[in-house]
């Protein structure tokens, strides 16, 4: 391929990278918002052996937490490089409601994975580690992360006559000389 020649759009937008930067910034939040300023949990306060109100517990949840932290920093950095790379090939981006609804779309799916594995599958935390009954903040949880992931999906439906529309003016764009303009 020549250098400065573009690509020929693919059939449909990259929707890969703004799912993975979802279930990233989905990650953070929870990490950022519930382990580290609300202190509702830690990622292993629910073991039995690792209680938060004590030194080693801390510790120990401390270390998990930043391994939790560094994994979804991992999505984050892929999903940069996934958009970074379909760029460079000149793939049409996707529009802002698309790209966006797919960013719920991944931050739902965060929410309802962690929510049936860490507190329900596994139980190693839950929501609300601070309270005697968890479950209905587990719950909530969960039908906030299907919320998400729902409304996401119908955000991420860009009918097909609009993408269309996108790439002939994205087409006709690169077809006109620099410096000209359309009379």
């Amino acid at each position: 391929m020549e250098p400065g020649v573009a690509h020929a759009p693919s059939a449909a937008p990259p929707r890969a990278p703004a799912f993975l930067l979802g279930l990233g910034l989905g990650g953070f939040v929870d990490g950022i918002v519930f382990h580290q300023i609300l202190q509702w949990h830690h990622m292993l306060t629910d073991t039995g052996d690792q209680p938060a109100d004590t030194v080693a517990g801390l510790e120990a949840n401390t270390l998990a937490d930043g391994f939790f932290h560094l994994a979804t920093w991992v999505l984050v950095a892929v999903a940069t490089l996934l958009t970074v790379r379909a760029w460079q090939r000149g793939e049409l981006a996707p529009p802002w409601r698309a790209h966006f609804g797919m960013l719920l779309a991944g931050w739902g799916a965060f929410n309802l994975a962690e929510g049936i594995v860490d507190h329900q599958l596994l139980g190693i935390h839950h929501v609300r580690d601070d309270l005697g009954a968890p479950i209905g903040w587990d719950l909530g949880f969960l039908a906030f992360g299907a919320v998400l992931l729902l409304v996401g999906i119908a955000m991420a439906r860009v009918p097909e006559s609009r993408l269309v529309r996108r790439r002939r003016r994205q087409a006709s764009r690169r077809r006109r000389p620099r410096g000209s303009s359309v009379a």
